[in-house]
């Protein structure tokens, strides 16, 4: 693998009509004319970093207001990243159109790659299978959002950077409706719950999160409903309200009914796999304002494990 650098430049001419006002909103106009799929936050971070310029000068000040005849210049410049190599990985994909995809992903393939680890995962599979991606994070071609390596289930794939920063939206408004099922340790106590406490970094394990207070933590907020009992497991369905890192993992650890399989946040719940599935996602799409929803069969692993 090799480093590629990509440089891009773009040239704005300021017409009367459009003298007066705010240059970052200024940009974000031209975004949507140019279809380009800038952000108002990646506009925001290109006027930090010194990418916005007129007569030379960096302009840093989002609430500049632009002058007829100006001429603005936006630069941007990818940094260094390995380039990723297509591979012939299957997929099994629910639904595609021009702007994304929804896909099926199995137990133990990573989403995107990372340091140490730029083989055989997800995004490595979407570049053999699909000609156009987003590519606001090159590292991270139409990733939108994430599934743990061990969990299974539905994700949704940008195939153009309208339709990522559009879905990115929606998920950082809790408006994407998503639901897990999950086998957990032990006979929980309700029917149904909601489990409402903040998460950050665990004080000690650093790479492993935890229900806490402090000032670093945030809110999160899981529901869970009970589908079956047995008598040393359950079967849930979870919704989660906020995003956070682990979120269904740590809450319902803490509450004393860790999600079998888990090796990081259980003990003693053997199981053959992570036992948490992404069944259930809906959104509304970026180009036509529909809300699509879609659904999947449970793993055969979960399905052995009920029929018992």
């Amino acid at each position: 693998m090799r480093d590629s650098l990509k440089m891009q430049e773009y040239k704005l001419n300021i017409s009367p009509q459009d003298a007066g006002m705010r240059l970052d909103l200024f940009l974000l106009e031209f975004s949507k004319h140019k279809n380009l799929g800038f952000s108002r936050t990646f506009i925001q971070r290109l006027l930090k970093e010194g990418k916005v310029v007129l007569k030379n000068v960096a302009l840093p000040r989002a609430h500049y207001k632009v002058k007829a005849d100006d001429e603005v210049r936006i630069q941007i410049e990818d940094k260094k990243t390995n380039e990723i190599r297509a591979e012939n990985i299957p997929l099994d994909i629910i639904y595609e159109d021009q702007d994304l995809a929804v896909i099926n992903k199995p137990s133990g393939l990573v989403v995107h790659p990372a340091p140490g680890n730029y083989e055989h995962t997800l995004v490595n599979a979407l570049l053999y299978h699909f000609k156009n991606l987003s590519d606001v994070n090159p590292n991270r071609p139409g990733i939108v959002h994430r599934l743990d390596k061990e969990t299974s289930g539905l994700l949704v794939i940008a195939k153009n950077n309208v339709a990522y920063h559009h879905l990115r939206q929606q998920f950082s408004q809790h408006s994407v409706k998503r639901k897990y099922v999950a086998l957990v340790k032990g006979s929980v106590e309700f029917d149904e719950h909601i489990i409402e406490l903040p998460i950050g970094r665990h004080p000690y394990k650093r790479k492993n999160m935890s229900v806490g207070f402090g000032r670093k933590t945030r809110y999160a907020k899981t529901y869970y409903r009970t589908l079956r009992r047995a008598k040393d497991s359950s079967f849930l369905e979870l919704e989660p309200f906020t995003g956070r890192t682990h979120q269904l993992r740590v809450h319902l650890d803490f509450i004393g009914h860790p999600i079998l399989g888990d090796n990081k946040y259980g003990k003693n719940n053997e199981f053959s796999r992570l036992a948490l599935h992404a069944k259930y996602i809906g959104f509304t799409h970026p180009r036509t304002g529909k809300f699509l929803d879609f659904s999947c069969a449970l793993p055969i692993e979960f399905s052995k494990s009920l029929n018992k």
